[in-house]
């Protein structure tokens, strides 16, 4: 294996590994002895969907609710009240919602060569509680924020499998490579994001990376805007929709530059988001943040986009305001 091809399946299996510690816990207007039930506590990992783990939350809240008959899918999860869209990964819902500090690989390194003491002076602030505290509620449904589950599973199956056509289409011009998947192999990709299994996952989304007859075009990718970063790019904010506003942008990004240079994190940022990143090599304003981690804007695209695109194919990509 040529030595990039073994650095990006080195990336997508750290970031395989990923995952997060969750408190979840009853909402009060649920519980029938108010908040007296225990928390589920689960290492959740941060490419899956919490979708997946409400019969188990329901099976475990289920003595406690005032109304035990209702189904596990009719539940919902929040933080500080904000609705957590069950179509969103788990670890881009924390990067977007949770305020803890992304992962600087670079920073650290640094920090490495001053000494760990100075280290722990400088990286103390900001600490966000572990584990991440959720709410989980089963009435009160907010239809106006979120897909309305079902038992079967239908919802979230066609929500993901809609995703990966759009990133296909973007990647090639053209949805034919993931349309000419078998049902077989259609079946194994979900069974594979539901068990959370790399290798299976990859002997079909190698099929879609590397198709035939065919030349990748652009990488699929979605930035994700909070109130502060959508004010400095000048929107307008509806006052109704501040409390957990995200803005998602999306734009065609060619695998290279007019002259013939590979895109970079950080061209492409400038070019879509010029107000936010005005420049092509440092974060002067914001910072993006792929799996909890600062990436450094020189990052090659095309490897992102092989390496640590979400289960759907896309770079789902927070941006936090610096200063």
């Amino acid at each position: 294996m040529p030595a990039q091809n073994e650095r990006i399946a080195s990336l997508q299996s750290k970031i395989w590994s990923g995952s997060l510690p969750l408190e979840i816990r009853l909402a009060a207007s649920d519980c029938r002895t108010y908040n007296e039930s225990e928390a589920y506590l689960v290492q959740y990992p941060r490419l899956s969907y919490l979708a997946f783990v409400l019969p188990r939350l329901h099976a475990f809240f289920a003595s406690s609710l005032i109304n035990p008959e209702v189904p596990a899918h009719e539940s919902w999860l929040s933080f500080e009240d904000v609705p957590l869209k069950w179509h969103y990964p788990l670890g881009l819902l924390y990067d977007l919602f949770s305020g803890a500090e992304p992962v600087n690989v670079e920073r650290q390194r640094r920090e490495e060569q001053i000494g760990a003491s100075e280290a722990t002076v400088e990286t103390s602030s900001g600490v966000v509680p572990i584990p991440w505290r959720l709410t989980i509620h089963y009435t009160d449904f907010p239809g106006d924020q979120l897909i309305q589950l079902d038992a079967d599973g239908r919802a979230m199956l066609d929500s993901y499998i809609n995703g990966v056509k759009e990133a296909d289409f973007i990647r090639n011009g053209t949805a034919r490579t993931v349309m000419s998947l078998s049902k077989e192999d259609s079946d194994r990709l979900w069974q594979a994001v539901q068990t959370h299994d790399l290798p299976l996952f990859n002997t079909i989304n190698n099929k879609l990376l590397n198709p035939p007859g065919l030349e990748l075009r652009h990488v699929p990718i979605k930035i994700y805007l909070p109130t502060s970063a959508s004010q400095t790019a000048s929107e307008t904010i509806p006052e109704e929709a501040k409390a957990g506003h995200i803005r998602v942008v999306q734009a065609l990004v060619p695998l290279r530059l007019p002259s013939k240079q590979p895109q970079t994190l950080g061209t492409a940022l400038n070019s879509i988001l010029p107000t936010i990143f005005p420049s092509r090599r440092n974060p002067l304003l914001a910072q993006p943040v792929l799996h909890g981690a600062a990436v450094p804007m020189g990052a090659v695209l095309e490897d992102l986009g092989r390496a640590a695109a979400y289960t759907d194919g896309f770079l789902h990509l927070a941006v936090v305001m610096l200063g």
